[in-house]
């Protein structure tokens, strides 16, 4: 029977799942994710995390709790940096330990810190880390990093071509009726790929627009080459990955003359307080109307319904009247 590797399908999951499920299922293991999320996961979430931590964490917790009697071992990796410049939040770089010191009971972790600042083979260097945590074979490893490297540039490549996360990932049902429409009103949801894809705490917003009409438009959707083209804008870049690719995305989303712009944050995040000026004031710069989106375990759906119909009448109007 083979063993079995726990993956919380939250924070790094709509970025890398593709990748370190190709590997460890090439390695000869099972990978076994963690269920949509819900109340009950969210809850378990609040109860095992500090009162100040932010929602993304928390669902993590709560994610961590419903696969931790399930598997052989937990992947929790330490996420410092993958472009070799910018780094995690805090909350990735500390995310193992606070898991490990928070919840009783849990499997093997497998907590490897991925950091490529020394050079794109240090991906190379983590997994022969982790594969030797695993007994596995070195050349197996080797193999199982190609195929993973072949898988994830497929994932990228759909992305790019305006697929939703939700469409290609083995989870989040409530989000699978999403559809890359196009219409005349174009808006760009930007903000962290595990607060807008995660269609419980976003109380499916992406799938709300799609149903008033609106094309939407996501840092996703844009590829590295793209992104990396306004890496200069600033004179000093934000210290974090997340946040330097939803500034940059801002940026190429207002020269493509989009409608409107809808910034998703979390309640209580730190790089999110500077992010959320800066493009408020790109945005003022180019007249485009501007929302800020704040989410936290007890937001409510008809809340955040309500601003999204006065959002997007607000942009037909100004359409219509240009």
């Amino acid at each position: 029977m083979k063993e079995t590797i726990g993956y919380p399908t939250a924070l790094s999951y709509y970025s890398y799942y593709p990748f370190w499920n190709a590997f460890f299922t090439t390695l000869g293991f099972s990978v076994v994710i963690s269920p949509a999320s819900s109340k009950q996961i969210i809850d378990w979430g609040v109860k095992e995390t500090v009162n100040d931590a932010c929602i993304p964490i928390k669902l993590f917790h709560g994610h961590v709790m419903s696969l931790k009697d399930r598997v052989d071992y937990l992947f929790v990796p330490r996420m410092v940096s993958v472009d070799g410049k910018t780094t995690f939040c805090p909350k990735f770089l500390g995310l193992p330990d606070m898991v490990r010191w928070s919840i009783p009971d849990l499997p093997r972790l497998i907590d490897e810190r991925i950091d490529l600042k020394k050079g794109a083979r240090g991906l190379l260097s983590t997994c022969y880390k982790i594969g030797n945590f695993l007994k596995q074979n070195p050349a197996r490893v080797f193999y199982a990093y190609l195929v993973a490297q072949w898988v994830h540039r497929q994932y990228q490549d759909n992305l790019n071509r305006g697929i939703f996360p939700n469409k290609i990932l083995p989870s989040k049902e409530t989000g699978r009726g999403l559809n890359s429409i196009e219409t005349e009103i174009r808006i760009a949801v930007l903000g962290y790929p595990y607060e807008i894809y995660d269609s419980y705490i976003s109380v499916n917003l992406l799938q709300k627009l799609n149903e008033m009409g609106v094309a939407v438009r996501t840092v996703e959707m844009l590829s590295n080459k793209v992104l990396g083209g306004y890496r200069h804008r600033l004179s000093k870049n934000l210290f974090w990955q997340y946040s330097n690719r939803v500034l940059w995305a801002t940026y190429h989303y207002l020269e493509k003359k989009i409608d409107g712009i809808i910034h998703v944050s979390a309640f209580g995040c730190g790089p999110d307080a500077m992010l959320d000026k800066l493009m408020q004031l790109e945005a003022k710069k180019h007249d485009i109307p501007f929302m800020t989106l704040t989410l936290d375990e007890h937001t409510g759906e008809a809340g955040v319904v309500t601003r999204l119909e006065a959002f997007v009448d607000m942009v037909r109007f100004r359409r219509e009247s240009s």
